[in-house]
């Protein structure tokens, strides 16, 4: 599977902006108009539509968070938000035939180490400077090697899990495809119209294939890694 592709380089720089940059910012885009709508004419007793779906899902995260982290973290649930919408909606523009962000690496690994840092701050905050490197020998002093490695894994880990998943449903839908392609050539039921080729044998299977890998994977994967964040940060002040 290739990398996203560069968009275009910036001028008088050697600065290449890829794909996933400029579908980043279209998804910024977007949740900030869709913000816009959600939210006109609030009204203490909710008199529309949007405003009913946008506390529909503020109470929905801030659950979540409570649920998970307890009350005191509920101040987390803006940032809990944002992961998931922008998780979720980075997954499901390939539905649109778009690379999906959360195929490229750099994103995952991005939003992973976030997260390691908040993990960190609240152990230093929890523990103090001496108390946080004492952790590492407990509950006994020589498998302090195994816990530095534990927690150099945790970004790793959350990051590899989002992106395995969705670039891994990538690789297997385009290996269906070329796949599907070659069999309408063998059966004689690929049709050439100028640089428009259509195989009809890939006609439905790979949709079928589509719906699971975009939809619903990618919005499982998107709600996991959430969740991890969750769990991640609030076990760090224990």
């Amino acid at each position: 599977m290739d990398g996203p592709k560069v968009s275009f380089i910036i001028p008088g720089t050697d600065i290449a902006i890829t794909e996933t940059l400029v579908i980043g910012w279209i998804i910024i885009a977007v949740v900030f108009l869709l913000c816009l709508f959600l939210t006109r004419n609030l009204k203490k007793i909710p008199e529309t539509k949007s405003q009913v779906v946008a506390e529909m899902f503020v109470n929905f995260v801030n659950n979540m968070v409570i649920g998970t982290m307890g009350s005191k973290f509920k101040k987390f649930a803006p940032y809990i938000a944002t992961l998931l919408v922008y998780a979720v909606l980075g997954s499901l523009v390939s539905m649109l035939g778009l690379r999906s962000m959360t195929a490229d690496l750099n994103v995952t690994l991005c939003w992973a180490l976030m997260t390691f840092v908040l993990i960190t701050y609240y152990k230093f905050k929890t523990n103090g400077f001496i108390g946080y490197f004492k952790s590492f020998g407990k509950p006994v002093g020589f498998i302090a090697p195994l816990n530095v490695i534990s927690e150099i894994a945790t970004p790793m880990s959350m990051a590899f899990r989002l992106f395995g998943n969705i670039a891994g449903g990538m690789v297997i839908t385009s290996l269906l495809y070329s796949a599907l392609g070659a069999l309408s050539r063998a059966l004689h039921i690929s049709f050439t119209i100028g640089s428009f080729t259509l195989d009809v044998a890939s006609l439905f299977v790979p949709a079928v294939l589509s719906i699971y890998f975009d939809l619903f994977a990618g919005c499982v994967q998107a709600y996991i890694f959430s969740m991890l964040t969750m769990v991640y940060v609030s076990s760090a002040t224990e």
